[in-house]
């Protein structure tokens, strides 16, 4: 049982995520190593991908570097992350699985029937993609005998939610981009031809990269959508001095190495805060996207970047790019902690840095909000 200072496990977190002062070089291996970038339509600054990539890699990262990668398929596309085409292997399996499993829950069972329903409109699909593909949805017809009922954007898009689920299913695969549109083909023509991992070893495999890529997290912990939190028996044991429950820790990020942090903006998508109880129990620090809140009612802006000192979490960067002024408008900086000179002149810079990377120019003065008392 490892036992660790809450410094400590703040700097496994960090180094982990590598956001210490050594940045990697690598677009491919950087993606290697933290297993994902998150994809999300949300690009008030940047889109999140290109921004994890860009508080790594720094300046010497552009997006079409991930384009090129895409293209190349070093890196591929599934299910709203952005994965090392390798990793495909580790979830195979599950997919094929997935597809004769009975449903359990309510919404499974709603999903099955509606795919069984439309099941020639799914064929007509795979046929058109083997003659045709890659293709946009909206190059295939909508064939579908009963149409996907939905309160949100994809209420009656029958072609966008049968390919999703076919996604899931291993029966289809996004093979590229063209603008915003997404190109479909059949799995087998995306993904390396290697043999699935089977399901218990490759669910142990992703439970060990995920630790290896956060640090430390708890073994089991709320479910959440695209990729867990938790890890499972990944890892060692280990107590955090002033945390209840225990922790599992990548014993690789014990090496006892000094460490030396930096100063970055985070997306608000990133892996070092997007566990919200991790990072309240290690960080101190308190988190949430406010874009779906009325304007009155936000209290850091509607999308905030982390910002990140040393080990440290120490405010919010409320910032738009404004491509066609060309300029990145800096609505306010707030404070978490108070700044010191250094932390303030940090923090200036990796805004200067970051408006350079966009093309932008700071939009002059901006407000320092201080801490609430």
């Amino acid at each position: 049982m490892h036992k660790l200072s809450i410094v400590d496990a703040r700097r496994i977190a960090v180094r982990a995520q590598l956001l210490a002062t050594d940045r990697p070089t690598s677009l491919v291996d950087l993606v290697r190593h933290l297993t994902l970038l998150q994809i999300d339509p949300t690009a008030a600054v940047a889109p999140t991908a290109d921004l994890v990539a860009w508080s790594r890699l720094g300046p010497a990262y552009a997006p079409a570097d991930l384009v090129a990668a895409l293209g190349k398929r070093s890196l591929v596309e599934l299910w709203a992350t952005i994965r090392p085409a390798e990793d495909v292997g580790l979830y195979r399996a599950e997919m094929v699985a997935g597809r004769d499993r009975p449903p359990v829950a309510e919404w499974q069972k709603r999903h099955r029937a509606w795919v069984e329903a439309n099941d020639a409109c799914r064929r007509d699909i795979l046929a058109r993609l083997a003659a045709e593909g890659p293709l946009p949805s909206r190059a295939i017809p909508d064939t579908c005998a009963v149409p996907w009922t939905s309160t949100g954007w994809t209420n009656d898009k029958n072609v966008i939610r049968l390919l999703d689920i076919m996604s899931v299913r291993g029966e289809v695969a996004v093979a590229g981009r063209q603008g915003r549109d997404r190109l479909w083909d059949l799995a087998e023509r995306v993904w390396p031809d290697e043999p699935p991992v089977p399901i218990d070893e490759a669910a142990r495999r992703r439970d060990q990269r995920r630790l290896r890529a956060l640090g430390i997290a708890r073994a089991k912990t709320t479910k959440v959508p695209i990729e867990p939190y938790d890890v499972g028996a990944a890892g060692e044991p280990a107590v955090v001095e002033g945390v209840k429950g225990t922790w599992r820790v990548d014993p690789a990020h014990l090496d006892g190495r000094p460490f030396t942090g930096r100063t970055a903006l985070l997306s608000p998508f990133d892996r070092l805060i997007h566990d919200r109880r991790r990072l309240q129990e290690i960080f101190g620090f308190e988190y949430g996207l406010e874009m779906y809140k009325p304007a009155g009612q936000r209290r850091w802006g509607y999308y905030a970047l982390p910002i990140l000192h040393g080990d440290r979490l120490v405010g919010k960067l409320d910032a738009t790019a404004d491509r066609r002024a060309g300029v990145l408008r800096v609505g306010a900086v707030h404070q978490d902690e108070p700044f010191t000179r250094e932390v303030t002149a940090a923090v200036d810079g990796e805004i200067a840095s970051l408006a350079s990377w966009l093309g932008l120019e700071v939009s002059g003065r901006y407000p320092t909000v201080p801490p609430r008392s």
